[in-house]
């Protein structure tokens, strides 16, 4: 945790909590956007023009949300324009770490040892935690956003007339239930399994635990007419956003965070959802099932000894 911008505790996976125990997750603090020709964009200052090779992904195999970057980084052909840095997937006390790990990097850009170190260099008097994903501006040595929803979203047009990808993951006949969804997935799938596993109060472990399995039961029902994806025969982020959470479950928030009544392997629709995204052209790049389970159980709070679980195997 940083305050005014000096690193103050160890390392804690619960950031707030309510009276009831509830997680409650940090709002990101940088939320400028690239465009097209630099103009501002919906949130932020302008100035960041889309351009190759000017931006860096600094992201973590383990972290849904900066998978879900990687994700859109591989599907709009952009793994040529935004370079990228992977953190150490095991949390040390000073949060996320560079380098020491197999299939991890080394900050080449700036030669710091931890993510907060990125953090003060943007910001002296930082106060928050130093997450994953950071877009940073290797121009300007600045921090663009770190808000994975704005990534995704500017990632799929800004670069357009750079790339000629047609692929648009957020249709305007479909951005209502886009955000819709995205909406009830975010709060009870993707947040849903840390409020389970981060929850300080057993009522708030089954509020969380009642709503992630809700959620499943609903994408089980929504894919059961054998359709590829959510809306139909056309990817859009908001399957993005579900495949992240479903790829992590069976082998971390089953165990870790409880979310056990069952696995996706389970649940014959959504199981098969999950591997036709997974073999799609890139997107076995962005998965790392060592990292994931070597992230979440490295979290001392949960699980004290360190042992990360042999199992469970995942056919992909």
């Amino acid at each position: 945790m940083l305050v005014n911008g000096v690193w103050t505790e160890d390392w804690q996976p619960v950031q707030k909590k309510d009276e009831q125990g509830r997680f409650i997750r940090q709002t990101s603090s940088f939320r400028n956007w690239i465009t097209k020709d630099g103009s501002a964009g919906p949130t932020g200052t302008g100035g960041f023009k889309a351009e190759k090779d000017r931006y860096h992904l600094y992201v973590g195999f383990i972290c849904p949300w900066a998978s879900r970057t990687l994700m859109v980084r591989e599907l709009k052909q952009l793994t040529n324009y935004i370079s990228i840095s992977v953190v150490n997937p095991k949390l040390s006390d000073q949060g996320w770490e560079f380098g020491g790990y197999p299939g991890s990097d080394d900050d080449v850009l700036n030669g710091f040892h931890y993510m907060h170190e990125l953090y003060t260099h943007a910001d002296p008097q930082f106060t928050g935690r130093a997450t994953v994903p950071v877009l940073w501006d290797k121009k300007q040595g600045v921090v663009v956003n770190n808000e994975s929803a704005d990534i995704i979203r500017m990632l799929n047009s800004a670069f357009d007339h750079l790339t000629d990808s047609s692929l648009n993951l957020y249709p305007a006949d479909l951005s209502a239930q886009i955000d819709s969804w995205n909406e009830d997935i975010y709060h009870n799938f993707n947040n849903g399994v840390y409020k389970a596993g981060f929850a300080t109060s057993q009522f708030a472990y089954e509020e969380a635990y009642q709503s992630v399995f809700a959620t499943m039961d609903k994408l089980e029902q929504q894919l059961s007419d054998g359709r590829d994806f959510l809306f139909g025969d056309r990817m859009t982020e908001t399957d993005i956003r579900t495949f992240v959470t479903l790829i992590r479950f069976d082998v971390a928030y089953h165990g870790i965070f409880k979310c056990n009544r069952n696995r996706v392997s389970d649940m014959p629709h959504l199981n098969q959802y999950m591997k036709r995204i997974y073999r799609l052209e890139g997107i076995d790049r962005t998965v790392n099932i060592d990292h994931i389970k070597q992230g979440y159980y490295s979290a001392k709070a949960l699980n004290p000894t360190g042992i990360v679980p042999v199992g469970p195997e995942i056919e992909l």
